[in-house]
């Protein structure tokens, strides 16, 4: 049965200066959200994107292939600001439209969110179910909004994350291990007593910069994407290994197999 905890706020509590932890077993899990938790690009942000420019004119249309294209950069301002940019806009100008289109395309984020638009990925819900009866604590760490992140987060595995960090709390957006960095002093933890969850090289990247060992959960976007400092890489958290890394791997990530791998990673790092 999943447990009752509260989404905490995220840098206030993160930065009161708990003291870190370490205990050399696994004690928290901290989730990415988009991509790991759902499927959102793709049928979630992309469409959103796409009506807000619509709603202010822009004649722009982003097709599946050239969004995933831009998510090799990080925060939906940006990516608008630069895909303009990349069009012959003026730097401000682009700047100025994308923050307007931005606020936009999360309002109507929001909305699809509210409404139960979008579904755990398979085999997420019997995972995190199962680290709730392990007493293994849970944190996520995105540079999405926390007005969409943190109802979308409820929506998906229910009131069990005790720190959350957002792109509202950081000045610095993945590939920096920032985020990761706040959740684990949210946590009162130090990298060796947490394993990372993320889908993307990006945020791959931001978690091993927190010294945290990782596993990758791919999805059509990311697959195929650099994963070299990752623990695992699986197409699924009902699947079995993506890359054959994993000697008989053929079953879905449970929270034992979290454990056994975070202490197999640890014995060598």
């Amino acid at each position: 049965m999943r447990g009752k905890r509260v989404l905490v706020q995220g840098s206030d509590d993160a930065a009161a200066g708990t003291p870190t932890v370490g205990s050399g077993r696994l004690q928290a899990v901290i989730f990415d959200v988009d991509g790991t938790l759902a499927d959102t690009e793709r049928d979630g942000h992309r469409p959103a994107f796409n009506e807000a420019f619509d709603r202010h004119g822009i004649d722009l249309d982003w097709d599946v292939e050239h969004y995933g294209s831009l998510l090799r950069i990080t925060g939906g301002h940006r990516r608008v600001a630069a895909d303009l940019k990349d069009r012959g806009w003026d730097p401000d100008e682009a700047d100025r439209v994308a923050l307007e289109i931005h606020k936009t395309k999360t309002a109507l984020f929001v909305e699809r969110v509210n409404a139960g638009a979008f579904d755990p990925r398979p085999g997420l819900t019997e995972f995190v179910d199962g680290l709730v009866e392990a007493g293994i604590r849970i944190a996520v760490a995105t540079t999405g909004r926390r007005d969409w992140a943190v109802p979308l987060v409820r929506h998906l595995i229910g009131d069990v994350v005790e720190v959350m960090i957002t792109g509202d709390e950081v000045t610095r957006l993945k590939p920096d291990p920032e985020a990761y960095l706040l959740a684990l002093q949210g946590l009162g933890l130090d990298a060796s007593s947490a394993v990372a969850l993320e889908d993307s090289a990006v945020g791959t990247a931001a978690a091993a910069g927190a010294g945290l060992a990782t596993i990758v959960v791919t999805n059509g976007y990311t697959v195929g994407q650099d994963f070299s400092a990752a623990a695992m890489v699986l197409p699924g958290y009902d699947e079995g290994s993506a890359d054959g890394t994993v000697q008989g791997d053929l079953g879905p990530l449970t929270a034992q197999r979290a454990i056994d791998l975070h202490a197999a990673w640890w014995r060598y790092h």
